[in-house]
């Protein structure tokens, strides 16, 4: 069982251009787009006691998840990419740096602005 961070990420794309930024072992899990109640338990319930955060896009389908988790998980902090980007495969990781620094993770210098 993992107890540490649980980043939970829309896709694949997501998960690769976040993975290298980290300098701490966190678990990034996909949803694989949008996902009901019943999918999200299955995903998450391996990982009760990790400390969840989510990274989706600023879009619809990352809003309903955000609502989703909410309602499900309210202890979730919600990490988001400026609007500008629409995506998080698609900002850069300089960018996505510094987002995941001020939620407290550990990033490797290189990206540091």
């Amino acid at each position: 069982m993992f107890g540490g961070k649980c980043l939970i990420v829309e896709g694949r794309s997501d998960k690769l251009q976040i993975e290298p930024i980290l300098n701490e072992n966190v678990l990034i899990l996909c949803t694989n787009g949008t996902i009901g109640v019943h999918q999200l338990e299955e995903l998450l319930d391996p990982y009760e006691g990790c400390e969840l955060y989510t990274f989706f896009d600023a879009d619809a389908s990352g809003d309903k998840l955000r609502a989703l988790m909410d309602r499900h998980y309210p202890e979730a902090e919600h990490l988001r990419t400026m609007p500008t980007y629409k995506e998080v495969e698609t900002t850069p990781r300089k960018v996505l740096a510094m987002i995941l620094l001020r939620a407290h993770f550990s990033i490797h210098n290189e990206y540091i602005l």
